[in-house]
């Protein structure tokens, strides 16, 4: 029964948020493991208008209700949406079991899709009651992964610290010490028999025609292991395949060549780097020059960074390159985006962050979306020679290959000098040789002397 009072408890304040519509109804709500259910109590009284107050046997179960719901809550976790062009990937990994705790925005697994991984981080604290998928598994967006009950955190038995174990190895060696004097003692009282002494049986006789025959049919190779290995190819390697080969397929790719004289540009990297690294913490690279050179060399010959779409070109005004990065998935091509408003030191920056992001497997679709044209430096793996791949829907790619000393003839005279070979892949449906020829001609020439760049 309700009596009634001037002033509610605190702990009655908290049972009991608010009053509604009079005195006759009380509001709670409680957390279920499903979901979060509203559930409305009628209590009957026969106060007039003095404030209501429940009696301990009420406030007591009412305690015991909402501490047992609230103790059972758990959270589904789901599939997070990844992008507008990706709705599935494929389970890497969970890095809990069932009946491990995990702390809220831990990792609880890894998606890999065809371009990044994505990480799914555990929304509350609690433990894990139920993983609904293996590793490899396809999983879309959406789909439950695990469940979690909320609770506070404890230490799970494989978290748990291998003290005990390098105790009881720590004990097995003493017991074993201890074994071994009775041990002794127990050979000391009891001799060893003598052993009988057999006649030794002759060995059977073999004649050469049997072993040259054995060793005739007996291939030498069988020493050897001929083992094989099959894996699963990952999402990333089967889309890497699939874009190449969609590439050779759809374009008509010619590739050009041309050699330059890497002389002016090591001397200018040779006499400034010192001084860029003190000032502004860049290493001054290659790539920031031959960045700026292809952008100045696209202003004579916009087809290299246009476009077919259907049955129109499509001619930019700005230069998004793609920077071709070895991971160890694959290859990606994080986008450097309006490249012809950077200086060579801002290019080299931002090369250096989506670098670090490709190899820590931090990047995201934004940064690989969008390239318009894209360079890719074999010469850092030793490459002498090579024939890129355009990256479609683009028109062309140049390749960059290592800088060897060879000798050249300059003024007449044979001297040796450090080379690069260059290649440009061009799709021969939008760029005539004529146009392919020339970027790339201007581009050796802005290398060979990069004082002309500041002439554009």
């Amino acid at each position: 029964m309700l009596s009634r009072s001037n002033t509610l408890t605190s702990t009655s304040r908290r049972i009991i948020p608010r009053i509604l519509k009079g005195p006759n109804a009380v509001r709670t709500v409680s957390t279920t493991s499903t979901a979060i259910k509203r559930q409305y109590h009628l209590i009957k009284t026969n106060y007039t208008s003095s404030p209501l107050t429940l009696n301990n046997t009420v406030l007591s179960s009412s305690l015991t209700f909402y501490n047992h719901a609230h103790r059972f809550a758990s959270t589904k976790v789901e599939v997070p949406p990844m992008a507008e062009s990706l709705t599935e990937g494929s389970l890497k990994e969970f890095t809990k079991k069932v009946g491990d705790y995990i702390k809220q925005d831990d990792l609880l697994a890894t998606i890999e899709t065809d371009k990044i991984d994505i990480e799914v981080i555990a929304p509350v604290t609690g433990k894990i009651t139920k993983l609904n998928f293996n590793p490899d598994d396809t999983v879309v967006v959406g789909d439950e992964l695990a469940t979690i009950e909320e609770g506070e955190f404890q230490e799970s038995s494989s978290d748990a610290p291998a003290e005990t174990k390098e105790e009881t190895t720590k004990k097995e060696p003493s017991e074993t010490k201890k074994e071994e004097p009775s041990l002794k003692k127990d050979e000391k009282k009891e001799p060893a028999p003598a052993p009988s002494k057999r006649e030794p049986t002759p060995a059977p006789a073999t004649s050469a025609k049997d072993t040259s025959a054995s060793s005739s049919t007996t291939p030498s190779w069988t020493s050897f292991s001929r083992n094989e290995n099959r894996v699963k190819m990952n999402r990333m390697r089967l889309r890497i395949a699939e874009r190449l080969k969609e590439s050779q397929n759809t374009a008509a790719s010619l590739t050009t060549f041309n050699e330059v004289d890497m002389t002016s540009l090591l001397e200018m990297r040779k006499l400034y780097k010192d001084e860029i690294i003190k000032k502004n913490g860049i290493k001054f690279g290659f790539m920031g020059l031959f960045s700026k050179a292809c952008c100045l060399a696209s202003k004579d010959i916009p087809g290299v960074n246009g476009a077919i779409e259907g049955d129109q070109i499509v001619y930019r005004d700005f230069v998004d390159i793609s920077m071709a990065v070895a991971t160890p998935k694959g290859l990606v091509t994080p986008v450097i985006r309006n490249v012809e408003s950077l200086s060579v030191l801002e290019i080299e920056n931002e090369l250096v962050k989506v670098s670090k992001k490709a190899r820590d497997g931090k990047l995201t679709l934004e940064d690989m979306t969008g390239g318009t044209f894209t360079i890719s430096n074999g010469g850092v793996f030793g490459s002498l020679f090579g024939t890129p791949i355009i990256n479609m829907p683009q028109t062309a790619v140049l390749g960059l290959h290592g800088v060897k000393e060879r000798p050249v003839s300059i003024n007449g005279q044979i001297v040796s000098r450090p080379m690069m070979y260059m290649a440009l892949t061009y799709d021969h449906r939008l760029l005539d040789g004529r146009e392919a020829v020339t970027f790339l001609k201007t581009v050796k020439e802005l290398i060979e002397d990069p004082r002309k760049m500041m002439l554009f």
